[in-house]
């Protein structure tokens, strides 16, 4: 599995179900070709530069964080236990948010946000909290989930990033 990428500062951990089968092999986040999250990081003003998947680290640089819903298991979506992890990971994800007080812990799945928060959930921001770090729901950056596609949130939590960088 991969490592979180996490700091102090950090302006948003963005948070994905688990790492798909072609980032736990390459050992870095996003790595499959067809997935747009480093595109839509670029294309977003997010990030100043197109990185690429082997670049992840570099992400703390612009204030973002990495991490995964499921640290113990790799693979899309539906072939993870997450009956029997969510519990355990939820617990896992709250305490480094904590820890580590992002502005943002942005799901980068509904899926992972729903499962985070115990139910259906809709894109955008959401009403919980995790000490002062808001939480948002992103559409899917995987290939496999193009149908669902909408880069127009993206670009909306991006400007709400960025008016709070702007704001403290």
């Amino acid at each position: 599995m991969l490592d979180d990428l996490l700091g102090e500062s950090l302006q948003v951990v963005f948070c994905g179900t688990a790492a798909g089968t072609a980032s736990a092999k390459a050992g870095a986040y996003y790595a499959h070709p067809q997935n747009k999250f480093w595109k839509i990081l670029h294309d977003t003003q997010l990030t100043s530069e197109l990185l690429q998947p082997h670049q992840y680290r570099d992400l703390l640089h612009h204030r973002l964080g990495l991490t995964d819903f499921v640290k113990t298991h790799f693979g899309m979506d539906h072939q993870l236990p997450l009956s029997r992890v969510a519990e355990t990971a939820r617990a896992r994800l709250r305490v480094s948010i904590l820890e580590h007080r992002p502005k943002f812990l942005a799901f980068t799945s509904k899926n992972a946000g729903q499962q985070f928060l115990g139910g259906k959930r809709d894109y955008g921001e959401q009403i919980e909290l995790i000490g002062d770090t808001r939480i948002w729901i992103l559409p899917s950056t995987s290939g496999a989930a193009n149908g669902s596609w909408r880069p127009e949130i993206w670009h909306r939590f991006a400007d709400r990033v960025r008016s709070a960088a702007g704001s403290g």
